[in-house]
């Protein structure tokens, strides 16, 4: 587990939530994908200093590829 910034924290919290709207699924799903892919503590915490920068419907659609190629289906 990485320990994060608040800054960090309120970042992937929103992430989350515009994921979940584009996913249709709860928040709480959202991150039990993220999780248990490991996207969420080895790409969205990692590259926080890049991704903040990034638009969220860039976000959203990078993270939807990656968590195909793990072989999750949102």
């Amino acid at each position: 587990m990485i320990l994060c910034t608040k800054k960090e924290l309120q970042f992937s919290i929103s992430l989350i939530h515009n994921l979940a709207d584009r996913w249709n699924k709860s928040p709480a799903d959202v991150y039990r994908i993220l999780y248990k892919t490991h996207i969420l503590d080895d790409y969205i915490f990692m590259c926080y200093d890049t991704l903040h920068t990034l638009g969220m419907e860039y976000l959203i659609d990078d993270i939807t590829d990656f968590v195909r190629e793990k072989g999750v289906a949102v």
